[in-house]
């Protein structure tokens, strides 16, 4: 072969192998768009990463292109490193937009090159003096050597036991011990065979681990039920009684982007049941994600980048009501910016925390505490380091009313994983605990607590499934506390908060309503042997009596006493009628007026039925059990028939009227209803009472 045909030859190679890598490195861009398109950030990185690597040198355009595309990718999927390295070469071949350079600006922040982040942030604002974004960027280049230095009181600690080689995010605290920890997890052991085109891993499932008696946590393990899927679940939350679990779902469709939406799943003997969507909206091209409901269960808060919004993703909040959702609002300023706000959760003294990337902070998304002023409108602050880091700080989840729990960040993992941390802030709190149950019986989770303030506190606690409730309270406020639950007697108790407390402080309150349609036993009544004179030690239950009395004014009684089978019929009857009088006699004189008071003596007509609460004390005992002479007589051993004999001998009480006081003589009410007024004072109605206090 001659020198000229050997020339030709080559030429016609390099010219057919440069077609031949341009027309690959199109493909590869045309598959990143199609990935790009649906969300897959991390399939998409991957083509367009083979696109630039094809791409010739001396095509800067093309390769500035594309650079471009990978390093949006590798930011959307949170591969910090590797963004930073693809907006330089987008910058290096003149291809970077103003975007570009904030959204390096940005990643430099996560990476914590604070300076380099100025520069790419002051470059924005030379040609986009407006740009709110880059302006709060530059200021939080800027303050954040200063804010880490400064520290703060949290206490941060990695979590090992809960975390794994890949992602672990937004834990939950559930259960009345708060021993449960529920969160999600790209893990291996999560379902789906395929791995997702967002991360590169498995699909997220929502795991869950439990806290023994020693406080030791147990290995994680995959919700069962029905409620993981091979598709992606997460950050869920709980309703305030634990029946309901809301989570975000993002279905794989190969047609269409991938929108998150919001399902719930139904709680029901310790199991999670397979998720149904929860429709928020007639839009169908938004996504809805992130739920927490608010610690009175009244809203549902959400993330959205629905038309409507600040820019970027948005918290977003819809009314809960028996009827379904109320109409979607946004949050507004100054919780939303342009960029993204996401992960809200609550306190349960009802501070909102979140993360945003649009707020001043150390880098990626921050921590922030959006609590409610007396003007009615949020007024935010940052928790400062090491809650907050220069990397994606989110997820919080707390241990009852004290700031310490969980939360999850990326910091310091170099491939952006995320893990959970423990945090703590040894803060003083005052906290009341109360319970709420039937007198001589069980919890009442369908109870209702009001509390009123005179620092105008006005509002609607939430019942736990154990009867119990927690309530944050403010310093030198004075609280009243009423419970209430259909078919019950109210009870309302008084706490007042200690002025500048020197450590934390928690009060517990018990709240035994007494059932309006059975007796009720009055308990610690004791009278002299063979008499009707009521002994010192009756005096506490017989004031609690009479404080219940007063707390329902409108209730009139019958006032019982009984006896063993021991003694002539007519004998035991005389005797409890004159005690039953006692203990009328004894609220008479309390001021609790004669004609709400009935007084009985039934001897031994009426024996004891046994409740199921009273099996649990004594065990040989059966629920519905009638402690007659034959059934006492009947138990062979001597110790039993005195417990029963014990048992009979009682004190009870059961509610006639809830209407007395309340109509003249031609039936008409005597009071007309008081109109609703702002202030502290709360006006309350049940079963046809109604109680007015200040």
């Amino acid at each position: 072969m001659t020198k000229p045909h050997y020339i030709s030859s080559l030429c016609f190679l390099l010219i057919a192998l440069a077609v031949l890598t341009s027309c690959g490195a199109e493909r590869n861009m045309k598959k990143g768009e199609k990935y790009l398109a649906l969300g897959e950030y991390f399939d998409a990185a991957n083509e367009f990463k083979q696109a630039y690597q094809k791409i010739p040198p001396k095509q800067r355009d093309k390769r500035g292109v594309a650079a471009g595309k990978m390093a949006l990718c590798y930011d959307k999927s949170l591969q910090t490193a590797k963004g930073i390295a693809a907006y330089r070469n987008v910058i290096r071949y003149n291809q970077a937009k103003t975007q570009d350079h904030l959204s390096l600006a940005q990643l430099l922040m996560k990476n914590g090159s604070y300076k380099e982040a100025a520069a790419e942030f002051q470059l924005v604002l030379d040609s986009m003096p407006d740009n709110v974004l880059a302006r709060k960027g530059l200021e939080s280049s800027k303050d954040a050597p200063t804010i880490k230095e400064q520290g703060s009181r949290y206490t941060v600690k990695k979590m090992d036991i809960f975390n794994s080689r890949r992602a672990e995010y937004s834990p939950m605290l559930f259960g009345d011990e708060f021993d449960q920890l529920y969160f999600t997890s790209t893990r291996n052991e999560a379902q789906g065979d395929e791995l997702s085109g967002i991360t590169g891993t498995k699909p997220a499932d929502v795991f869950f681990s439990e806290k023994d008696d020693k406080g030791k946590w147990s290995k994680p393990e995959p919700v069962n039920g029905g409620l993981n899927t091979a598709y992606d679940e997460g950050v869920c939350c709980f309703s305030p009684d634990g029946r309901e679990m809301y989570l975000t779902q993002c279905a794989t469709d190969p047609s269409y982007p991938r929108y998150a939406q919001i399902v719930k799943s139904n709680r029901s003997d310790a199991a999670w049941s397979k998720a149904s969507e929860v429709k928020l909206s007639n839009d169908t091209l938004s996504s809805f994600a992130h739920p927490a409901i608010s610690p009175d269960g009244e809203w549902l808060y959400f993330v959205s980048d629905m038309p409507g919004g600040k820019g970027g993703l948005d918290i977003w909040r819809v009314r809960l009501t028996a009827g379904g959702f109320g109409g979607v609002e946004n949050l507004g300023e100054p919780v939303n910016t342009p960029g993204d706000e996401m992960f809200p959760t609550f306190r349960p003294n009802g501070d909102l925390y979140f993360s945003s990337n649009g707020h001043k902070g150390l880098g990626g998304l921050d921590i922030y505490i959006a609590k409610i002023g007396k003007d009615h409108k949020y007024h935010l602050s940052h928790p400062g380091y090491p809650l907050n880091s220069q990397g994606d700080d989110f997820g919080m989840t707390f241990e009852g009313p004290h700031n310490q729990g969980f939360f999850s960040s990326n910091r310091g993992d170099g491939r952006g994983w995320d893990h959970i941390y423990s945090f703590y802030n040894p803060e003083i709190v005052q906290t009341v605990k109360g319970w709420v149950y039937e007198m001589d019986g069980y919890e009442l989770p369908a109870a209702e607590v009001y509390v009123v303030g005179d620092d105008g506190t006005n509002e609607k606690l939430s019942v736990r499934s154990d009867g119990s409730f927690t309530k944050v309270l403010n310093e030198g406020v004075t609280y009243l506390f009423l419970a209430t639950c259909k078919g019950f007697l109210n009870h309302k108790e008084e706490v007042r908060a200690l002025t500048n407390p020197k450590e934390s402080r928690d009060t517990t309150l018990q709240f035994a309503l007494a059932n309006i349609s059975a007796p009720t036993l009055i308990d610690n009544i004791f009278y002299d042997f063979d008499k009707a004179t009521l002994r010192d030690s009756s005096k506490t239950a017989l004031d609690q009596l009479v404080t219940l009395l007063n707390e329902n004014p409108n209730v009139t009684i019958e006032l019982s006493a009984h006896t063993d089978y021991k003694g002539s019929e007519a004998y035991n009857e005389r005797l409890s009628q004159r005690r039953a009088e006692s203990v009328v006699n004894y609220l008479i004189e309390h001021g609790i007026a004669a004609d709400r008071l009935t007084p009985v003596g039934y001897g031994k007509l009426k024996p004891k039925t046994v409740k199921k609460k009273l099996t649990e004390k004594y065990p040989f005992l059966k629920e519905g059990d009638v402690l007659t002479e034959e059934f006492i007589k009947a138990l062979k051993d001597e110790k039993k028939q005195e417990i029963c004999n014990q048992l009979n001998r009682r004190t009870e009480f059961m509610v006639l009227r809830t209407t007395y006081g309340l109509f003249d003589e031609q039936g008409k009410l005597k009071k007309q209803p008081k109109k609703k007024t702002e202030g502290s004072k709360k006006d309350l109605q049940e079963d046809g009472y109604s109680i007015i206090f200040d």
